[in-house]
């Protein structure tokens, strides 16, 4: 008997998200002799708990195409929602409506905490016998998955994108300081990762020779606002100008923190930036050249944004998200789809599969010999490492009278089989 699939997605969006959905939806399309129907949760695994799915098999195929070049996670939604150990009800609420809905196969996106989760979710299916695969597709902006040899995975979809988006800003930023450094002599620039440098190192891909005034300052080595401000006078002192690119988790000394859903610090959320206490402290002090710094946050955009979406990363999430249905068929459950580089000096893609329990939880940081010995700088290494994965022309993106074209799908939801359910981390909240 043909079994169901589900697909949900996890945490923060990224421009490739949906290209890994797609992915994973067509692949088990295809394969129609062994899948039933295809569902997406609606807003992740909050939709599986309230039982709110979407039936992928029934949307208009132009639709469902549009969503390999669809950034963020808007067409199903994603959240936050973390699923504690403690959360027994919310494990088994999830086993009871693949039950109810005859749900075979459950592919989710995510990075380290959703592996974590459907690590916790295929073992407890497994220990009361009920026939469901769990694996993992991957996910995060951050690159931060996986293990310091870069053998679990590569580099994680959505990097390859916000690396690009980055590259580019930091094109433009060094023209913008090249116009306006008679008054404006330090720009600063946040940019995401929360404790790894990995999108903070992408600004050296807009400069390989190095030419630009770039300073860049990252999670791993630990540097606080003397520090930094002694390189940047350094630096102005020697060109009159100066582009700083800090973490978003750079030590501005403010500890007034919050925090999302999985328990991580939400720097957009919080109070005083990273940026605004870099500007502050910066203007604070004697710049060793005429002018001020300013400061600019290109936030949310370098994960929600296609218009800089790499072809190679586009294809690179579409091609994980269908591996992980092979991986799925052929190994079985309990892991991840993962993406692996060729050996030899031409970088090309290999996909594989790793246990979800090696992944799970894991955090990987900017390697230290990818770092210069200054630390504001990273290595030709690095560039080698990252180079590829921004491509060369870029993404095509549909567009309709002048403006970008994203799906659209269908609200098509299946009837509710369960008695309606509040997730335990909500209900104090209702």
């Amino acid at each position: 008997m043909k079994k169901n699939v589900l697909i949900a997605q996890s945490g923060g969006p990224s421009p490739v998200i949906n290209a890994s959905l797609l992915g994973a939806a067509e692949a088990a399309m295809a394969r129609d002799d062994v899948f039933g129907k295809v569902y997406a949760a609606a807003h992740g695994i909050e939709g599986v708990l309230c039982e709110e799915l979407l039936d992928l098999s029934a949307q208009n195929k132009y639709e469902l195409s549009l969503l390999k070049t669809t950034p963020s996670a808007g067409a199903v939604g994603t959240c936050r929602y973390k699923l504690r150990d403690e959360n027994e009800e919310d494990y088994r609420r999830i086993l009871e409506v693949c039950r109810a809905h005859d749900i075979g196969y459950f592919f989710y996106i995510g990075g380290n905490d959703s592996m974590d989760t459907a690590a916790k979710v295929e073992r407890l299916a497994r220990e009361n016998g009920i026939d469901l695969t769990v694996t993992g597709i991957p996910k995060t902006i951050d690159n931060d998955v996986g293990d310091p040899e870069f053998r679990l995975i590569d580099h994680t979809p959505g990097y390859g994108s916000c690396a690009r988006y980055w590259a580019y800003t930091m094109q433009n930023a060094d023209e913008e300081n090249r116009a306006i450094y008679t008054s404006e002599c330090v720009s600063v620039y946040q940019a995401m990762g929360r404790r790894a440098g990995f999108i903070t190192a992408a600004a050296r891909l807009a400069d390989p020779d190095r030419e630009f005034p770039l300073l860049m300052f990252f999670a791993e080595t630990g540097f606080g606002l003397e520090e930094l401000a002694e390189r940047v006078n350094k630096k102005l002192a020697e060109v009159g100008r100066c582009i700083v690119v800090v973490n978003e988790g750079f030590d501005i000394g403010d500890g007034a923190y919050k925090h999302d859903g999985f328990g991580h610090i939400e720097y957009g959320a919080s109070g005083l930036t990273a940026m605004q206490g870099v500007v502050s402290y910066l203007n604070s002090v004697h710049l060793a050249a005429r002018g001020q710094a300013t400061g600019q946050i290109p936030g949310v955009m370098q994960r929600s944004c296609s218009l800089f979406a790499s072809e190679v990363d586009i294809e690179e999430a579409y091609s994980v998200g269908a591996h992980a249905v092979e991986v799925a068929l052929k190994v079985g459950g309990g892991r991840m789809a993962t993406i692996l580089r060729a050996p030899g000096e031409a970088y090309r893609a290999v996909y594989s599969d790793v246990r979800l329990e090696d992944v799970a939880m894991s955090e990987r940081f900017l390697p230290k010999s990818w770092i210069t010995a200054d630390g504001t700088d990273v290595t030709d290494d690095f560039v080698r490492y990252a180079r590829p994965l921004i491509g060369e022309t870029g993404a095509v993106i549909p567009r309709e009278n002048g403006l970008q074209r994203f799906a659209r799908l269908e609200k098509i939801f299946l009837p509710q089989k369960t008695d309606r359910y509040i997730p335990q981390n909500l209900r104090k909240q209702k």
